[in-house]
């Protein structure tokens, strides 16, 4: 098989036959966005590394259980949104979320005011939504900025899509609150 060119379907099967090759695949494939959805569930690059790595071991482990009831992407950010949400558990919910560097971009080179007008609504943007309860936070964050669909994320989430409709809707509507109330005062 040639690993690159397969599939990510394939590449679990090889993978729970035993094939390292392939499960290193998935890894190299996989690794930034899953270290993407805990770093913006978690707010701390040291803890998105911690649960990515403890999602993979727990992906491991877990090869010979996945039936392929959903895609592989699904099962793995379910596996780091689990290990995630575990490591928020561990420790106190209120770490700022900070936001990504950005590199400035011709238009912004030209307008550093402009520039720096959206890095300070971005940040704002982002401590809103680290004030957010984890069971807002997660959903909000894995359909607003690594826009999955409702479907996928009830499945992560292993809810009905109308309690995920719910948590989002209560999510949106307290993060619009939280900005109101922070540029406010």
């Amino acid at each position: 098989m040639t690993v690159g060119a397969s599939t990510d379907q394939a590449l679990v099967a090889a993978a729970q036959r035993g094939d390292a090759t392939a499960f290193d695949e998935l890894v190299r494939r996989h690794t930034a966005t899953m270290y993407r959805i805990a770093h913006r569930i978690l707010s701390d690059s040291a803890e998105a590394e911690d649960a990515v790595q403890e999602a993979w071991v727990s992906a491991w482990r877990g090869l010979a259980r996945f039936r392929g009831d959903s895609a592989p992407t699904t099962w793995l950010y379910r596996v780091v949104t689990n290990s995630a949400l575990a490591q928020v558990r561990r420790r106190k919910p209120t770490v700022p979320l900070e936001p990504t560097a950005e590199v400035l971009s011709g238009r912004d080179a030209v307008d550093p005011e402009g520039h720096a007008v959206r890095s300070e609504e971005a940040a704002l943007v982002h401590r809103a939504i680290n004030a957010l309860e984890p069971s807002q936070r997660v959903p909000l964050v894995l359909r607003e900025l690594e826009g999955l669909s409702y479907e996928e994320i009830a499945e992560v989430l292993e809810v009905p899509v109308p309690a995920l409709r719910s948590r989002l809707h209560r999510a949106r509507t307290t993060l619009l609150a939280r900005l109101r109330e922070m540029r406010d005062g």
